[in-house]
């Protein structure tokens, strides 16, 4: 099958990663895959935001920006045109983002079967972190896009009820959640010896990867290991970075732990499971309610004793006291109680950690179960054009 692939993500981010390894796992199986994104969006380092669209969108009156976008959309849809009359792919699949009607316009003119991959409602999303101009204009864009797809892959059930709550038909709606390459898992070191080669050897790792914000609550943590008596082993281990990393180091200092709290700073992809092998504890303390984090696909991927929050979307992979410990986020000190919880009872950790490798088999959480799932889908709407 010759697929063409649409995106308008320039960021080298979790974005990025998503695209770059369902491409890759399509093509894998078999498949042609015809690329049509923004220029260089794959020169960046991984880490980089958006170079010069960030620096437009922090300095453009933002009804100005919202206009730019829609107008990017006249340049994608001739790209699209482009590709289409050369290539003759046989279906567009498409990773939605707001005011992008491009995809539509062109499944609708060449009669290409359209599959829309959803990651966030963005207009909601957006309204709440960096505010929105042109709201109307956004949520004609957000639900045109949503309406006029064959089928739309929301990664949470939860944002599949929101795609629905804007009248898409539910059984338009296919829920492929997030998943993990397993082969970028397979030749990892074990716990102790990913310890050693952090300097880390004797310490019970709590660990936590991606982009540091304020409302993940790792200032919970460092409060907790603070708390410790001088012989603890507890080591708090944070593989990424981002704005709230210095106020957390200041903490830590305050708190006389700092030599118990590391940051390492942006770690390439291919570096990343090697210091997650020394996770004893794995923290996933917050994440946004329709969300499919990606983080958590590799705490499972090498079998990590996972604290997460009690919420429907991480329920639909995690199973409190099976292959997590879950609290609830609204409950003050619950994180801390969670991971204190698993810290203390090693056959509970041993438990769900084992639990954790298993989940990625039984529930078939990899790329390329994905890709799979992709190709069938086309195949049914190809059958039924």
């Amino acid at each position: 099958m010759r697929i063409l692939y649409h995106h308008r993500t320039r960021s080298k981010d979790g974005q990025y990663v998503h695209i770059e390894e369902m491409i890759n796992a399509l093509r894998a199986l078999g498949h042609e895959v015809i690329v049509v994104a923004p220029p260089s969006a794959d020169t960046e380092a991984f880490g980089a935001d958006a170079g010069l669209v960030a620096v437009l969108k922090r300095h453009l009156p933002k009804w100005f920006y919202e206009v730019m976008e829609l107008g990017y959309s006249l340049v994608a849809y001739r790209r699209l045109a482009a590709a289409v009359r050369k290539y003759k792919p046989d279906c567009l699949y498409e990773r939605y983002n707001l005011f992008l009607p491009a995809g539509v316009w062109l499944a609708r003119r060449f009669r290409l079967p359209m599959l829309l991959e959803i990651n966030a409602p963005i207009l909601e999303e957006r309204s709440r972190y960096d505010g929105l101009s042109l709201k109307r204009l956004a949520r004609w864009s957000q639900a045109y896009c949503w309406r006029n797809a064959d089928l739309v892959l929301p990664v949470t059930q939860v944002l599949g009820d929101i795609v629905a709550s804007y009248g898409v038909d539910p059984k338009k709606i296919v829920v492929i959640p997030n998943g993990i390459n397993s082969d970028r898992f397979q030749a990892n070191p074990d716990v102790e010896a990913a310890k050693r080669a952090l300097g880390l050897e004797g310490s019970l790792v709590l660990g936590f990867t991606g982009f540091v914000r304020d409302w993940h609550g790792l200032d919970k943590v460092i409060d907790m290991i603070a708390q410790d008596p001088p012989e603890s082993r507890r080591h708090l281990l944070v593989v990424g970075d981002g704005p709230a990393r210095a106020d957390l180091e200041q903490q830590a200092r305050r708190l006389g732990i700092d030599s118990r709290v590391t940051f390492t700073g942006i770690i390439g992809r291919d570096d990343v499971a090697r210091y997650v092998a020394a996770f004893d504890v794995a923290l996933q303390p917050a994440v946004v309610a329709y969300a499919s984090p990606l983080k958590l696909f590799e705490y499972l991927a090498l079998g990590k004793a996972i604290v997460a929050p009690d919420q429907p979307n991480i329920k639909e992979i995690l199973t409190d006291e099976h292959n997590a410990v879950l609290f609830d986020p609204k409950q003050s000190g619950g994180l801390a109680d969670a991971t204190g919880r698993l810290c203390a009872d090693d056959l509970l950790r041993t438990k769900v950690a084992a639990n954790a490798r298993r989940a990625i088999g039984e529930q078939k959480l990899t790329w390329k179960a994905n890709a799979q799932r992709v190709v069938e889908l086309f195949g049914t709407l190809r059958t039924h054009a």
